[in-house]
């Protein structure tokens, strides 16, 4: 009964084809990055929907779309893949040194960075990782620069000077405020966000401008710890991600007929052509990425 019902387990290297689609384009492509035929990449894409048991790709004409299915499954499969590569680095090449200068936005640097970056050092302890806390807009300049190894920026699915973002975490976004507080039901309504430019302000405003909501910018600070602050002073209310709520400041937006806000996410860019170290950081970055929709469309 055990051999009939147990989970069937998935080959990294048909995750790796997957991959391979998704970052290529197409399957053609896809097969010269694998060292595999066009026919043996289509083979392994049809191994991988009898083991889940449904299709993960929209099939058309001239083309193939990753569906929900497929778009979870990519996300998982960058952090399989990820730990995998950790997880042989540490017996492979545990003398591993180097510097990486990793950029980041702020609320990357309050949530993900000290978990990932602690469990880094403790395991590759002659790879030193500088830390460049900024905003997105300045990060890829930095990156353009040669300034920055990896970035960790709000993620849009662009693509900068011919280097990929490629996602890393997906969350929702929330009205929040001081708990037990009155902010919210002023009039005008005091918002705290940031400058033109930040994906956070512009969710929330075109949501207000929708609603024809009286509003009025009362606090702004570039880091998340002083848009807090004004949240305890019950200065405003903010557009946050609901990770940054944290019992004193709470979500707030369904008592008080807020605009509803989108999910938003981060994602990662790497210099090309990266050295081993780097791609370590990259990895254990992805390692610990919560799942993400990549949303890309891949030709046939």
């Amino acid at each position: 009964m055990y051999e009939s019902t147990r989970t069937p387990l998935i080959e990294l290297e048909l995750l790796k084809t997957l991959i391979a689609i998704t970052e290529t384009g197409n399957f053609s492509a896809a097969a010269d990055a694998v060292s595999r035929t066009p026919s043996a990449v289509s083979m392994q894409v049809k191994r991988i929907e009898e083991l889940l048991g449904r299709p993960i790709f929209i099939r058309e004409p001239r083309s193939v779309k990753l569906n929900e299915d497929g778009e979870i499954l990519v996300a998982h499969a960058r952090r399989m893949l990820a730990l995998n590569a950790d997880t042989v680095a540490k017996f492979v090449s545990p003398e591993m040194t180097g510097i990486v200068r990793l950029g980041a936005i702020d609320h990357a640097a309050e949530t993900v960075l000290p978990t990932v970056l602690r469990d880094f050092a403790c395991c590759r302890p002659r790879i030193r990782v500088d830390v460049l806390v900024e905003n997105s807009l300045e990060q890829q300049a930095a990156m353009r620069r040669g300034e920055l190894d990896v970035a960790i920026i709000v993620c849009r699915g662009e693509i900068s000077d011919g280097m990929r973002v490629e996602p890393l975490f997906s969350e929702r976004l929330v009205w929040a405020g001081l708990k037990g507080g009155i902010a919210a039901e002023q009039t005008p309504l005091p918002v705290s966000v940031w400058e033109e430019g930040c994906v956070w302000r512009s969710k929330a405003i075109e949501g207000l401008e929708k609603q024809n909501r009286d509003y009025r910018i009362t606090f702004k600070s570039p880091h998340l710890a002083g848009q807090k602050a004004g949240l305890r002073a019950d200065l405003a209310i903010a557009p946050l991600p609901l990770s940054s709520c944290d019992g004193e400041i709470v979500p707030i937006g369904s008592t008080h007929d807020l605009p509803a806000l989108d999910d938003y996410s981060m994602g990662m860019m790497i210099r090309p052509h990266a050295k081993p170290h780097v791609l370590a950081v990259a990895d254990a970055l992805r390692a610990n990425a919560l799942p993400v929709a990549t949303g890309h469309s891949v030709a046939a």
